[in-house]
């Protein structure tokens, strides 16, 4: 077991940008893209990674890591199986938050909102684009279920590449989902720990932008 020591005595040197209220754009999903444009050309890997946050009807938090795939109307959207454990967990609650961390640039944003099933016509035209073989997992995978072995894995993976030897067509139980933010928290990481944090909270039609201590 590691020693406690080793895991207190990590520190980080965030010396950074600043980040004013001043100066951020009105509009958060602005701000956003900024940031998700600066992570992107900085060659993180994966900078459209996010950590979804979920919880049932038992409010037991439950998060993982999902893919940013689309930012469209309004909503952050990402695709998975509409049987997984956070599918199921979304349609007992669909309130939800996302957190992008990105190290390298000593940035996180957390949002929080509400989230809906987009349309199948979106799904269907985001699954053409997927690989060959990201498709055909996306058949064979009962996510969150239990399963014997790998090679259990391995075995329908192949006979679904023999099924669908060429047009793959989208699984019934696959999709996306949108998450509508109503609030936005942008931390950028300073010296002394003097971090900032800036928050956009929706009041009706308009965002109400403010600073929080570090």
């Amino acid at each position: 077991m590691i020693e406690n020591t080793k895991i207190e005595g990590i520190r980080g040197n965030y010396a950074n940008k600043e980040l004013d209220e001043k100066n951020v754009k009105t509009n958060p999903f602005d701000q956003l893209s900024i940031w998700l444009e600066e992570a992107i050309n900085s060659d993180l890997i994966e900078p459209n990674s996010m950590i979804l946050s979920t919880s049932g009807k038992n409010s037991k938090p439950n998060a993982r890591v999902v893919l940013l795939k689309e930012i469209s109307d309004g909503g952050l959207v990402f695709y998975t199986n509409y049987e997984s454990k956070k599918s199921k967990e979304l349609k007992e609650n669909p309130s939800a938050s996302i957190l992008f961390f990105w190290r390298e640039l000593g940035r996180q944003i957390k949002i929080l909102g509400r989230v809906k099933k987009v349309s199948q016509k979106e799904s269907e035209e985001y699954f053409k684009t997927r690989p060959y073989d990201s498709k055909i997992a996306a058949w064979i995978s009962k996510q969150s279920s239990i399963i014997p072995n790998r090679e259990f894995l391995i075995e329908k993976f192949d006979e679904y590449r023999e099924k669908f030897k060429q047009d793959v067509p989208l699984p019934p139980y696959w999709g996306g989902y949108a998450l509508f933010p109503t609030y936005f928290e942008f931390w950028q990481g300073r010296l002394n720990r003097l971090h900032d944090r800036i928050v956009y909270k929706k009041q009706k039609n308009d965002w109400k932008i403010f600073r929080l201590a570090p």
